[in-house]
């Protein structure tokens, strides 16, 4: 089988050194039953899920570890993978049964595509086909596109034209296409770099944007760099829930540049094949996910300083998705 490692079934104190796993805090919040019910044949079956270090993906992990609980597995909590890279190295390994993932960055960073989509069923479905060689099975897709978007702090709008597009930059002095960006962002093949070639402003020209106005900063950084004018314009992710709440303005990317990033519930097919009931456990919880959705979610950790696991679970509850323990 190419199912994952003994190791894994180590104290999660241990980390999965070939594919860069690492063990997240194993607190989740008790919880029970719901419209999710136990399914036969559960009892005894390890699951591992995997999620990457960002706020919203440990929710996301946190409400499947939730979800795999209820429904009767041992679940290993696998959360909190340091980037994107290892944690799709530990579903392609077998080392995770099941994380999350985005439509646009598997078709092109994983899969290394170039064409995009904007039709967020198209790019589903062509990421879909091509990982089944890879022994994934990427179920249904939320609504919730959690795409790359820039924004700027809403009370400098009037200082830069009042610009509502990315395309706008263009014509502002080069001093103002100052940008706030995040390590893996300005290191993308859908990232920084392309994307002010494709708005006529390449990185790096005197008559674009010169490599000294670009910050490259710590995710979360960019966000209150962005609201504190460190920067004009901060890579956001739309389902941030800091965008609201710091009353940044996201730009319309009016060129089409970014693909859709549909977010995904993605299986290991033998573990799917085993227990086809995964996907009833998780193609309604998809059917609940917007942009809305995350936006609050992610605004309770990012703003209020709440727990991703009790987000979760207050979530789920609310949704009578289960009930608590």
């Amino acid at each position: 089988m190419r199912k994952r490692l003994a190791a894994v079934t180590l104290a999660g104190t241990l980390a999965l050194s070939g594919c860069g796993l690492q063990a997240a805090s194993q607190y989740t919040p008790p919880s029970a039953p719901g419209s999710i019910e136990p399914i036969e044949g559960a009892e005894g079956v390890e699951l591992v899920v995997g999620a990457k270090n960002f706020t919203e993906q440990l929710i996301l992990g946190k409400i499947a570890v939730i979800a795999l609980q209820v429904s009767g597995f041992e679940v290993v909590d696998r959360t909190n993978i340091p980037g994107s890279v290892p944690a799709r190295q530990g579903l392609v390994d077998g080392d995770i049964d099941m994380e999350w993932e985005y439509t646009g960055t598997a078709w092109l960073s994983y899969l290394g595509e170039t064409e995009t989509f904007a039709d967020p069923l198209a790019q589903y479905e062509v990421v879909r086909e091509a990982d089944e060689a890879n022994g994934l099975t990427w179920l249904p897709p939320a609504e919730a596109n959690n795409t790359y978007a820039f924004a700027v702090r809403s009370e400098a709008l009037p200082e830069l034209g009042d610009i509502t597009t990315l395309s706008g930059i263009a014509g502002l002095p080069v001093e103002d296409r100052t940008f706030c960006v995040e390590s893996e962002f300005f290191s993308r093949n859908d990232g920084l770099a392309p994307m002010l070639e494709a708005y006529g402003i390449p990185l790096g020209e005197p008559d674009g944007v010169p490599r000294d106005n670009i910050r490259v900063l710590d995710t979360g950084a960019v966000y209150t760099a962005t609201d504190d004018g460190a920067c004009n314009f901060g890579e956001v992710f739309t389902t941030d829930g800091r965008i609201p709440a710091l009353d940044l303005t996201v730009l319309e990317d009016d060129q089409g540049f970014f693909p859709a990033y549909n977010i995904s519930a993605v299986v290991l097919t033998e573990t799917l094949e085993a227990h086809p009931e995964l996907a009833d456990v998780f193609g309604p919880i998809s059917d609940l996910l917007t942009d809305e959705v995350l936006q609050q979610l992610n605004a309770r950790v990012d703003v209020d300083g709440e727990e991703p696991a009790d987000v979760a679970l207050d979530w789920m509850v609310s949704e009578g998705l289960v009930t608590r323990g």
